[in-house]
């Protein structure tokens, strides 16, 4: 971790996992999502061309997993399959989530959404958007004129 950001990465971190913690309070009430839902930790990068997600997805289904942009967030969504069990087995120790998902990101950077592109290897799914120039909310320097 960078020293000069140290502070910064930590506070965004925290509310990362805030975020993360409301989303799922949020998704109790849903109909759309049966108990063992779980949600899916991810990174958010920056280059000077890309923004640049990585979500942990082990288990999951490329048939079952669906990406879109809404109004500036990435959703995923998909299901991990619960392994079927022995009815002779005991079980000492479940820690492994598995069920339906959706993760919704705040894209904070202005991308290209349309030229995005995704992959899903070994469990982890890249997603990379070039970056455009931030035409709103950008700092315009207004000319002074003397009189």
């Amino acid at each position: 971790m960078s020293r000069k950001l140290g502070p910064m990465m930590e506070v965004a971190r925290i509310q990362s996992e805030i975020n993360r913690l409301f989303d799922g309070l949020l998704d109790l009430g849903s109909e759309e999502k049966p108990g063992g839902s779980w949600i899916p930790n991810a990174d958010i990068l920056e280059t000077r061309e890309s923004l640049i997600l990585r979500v942990e997805l082990p288990g999951v289904s490329p048939e079952t997993l669906s990406v879109s942009v809404h109004g500036g967030n990435i959703i995923i969504r998909g299901e991990k399959a619960a392994p079927e069990r022995d009815p002779a087995t005991q079980i000492h120790t479940e820690e492994r989530a598995f069920g339906p998902f959706r993760r919704v990101i705040r894209l904070e950077v202005p991308v290209n959404t349309r030229q995005s592109e995704a992959a899903l290897i070994n469990g982890l799914l890249r997603i990379s958007f070039p970056k455009v120039p931030n035409r709103r909310g950008e700092e315009v320097p207004i000319e002074v004129q003397v009189k």
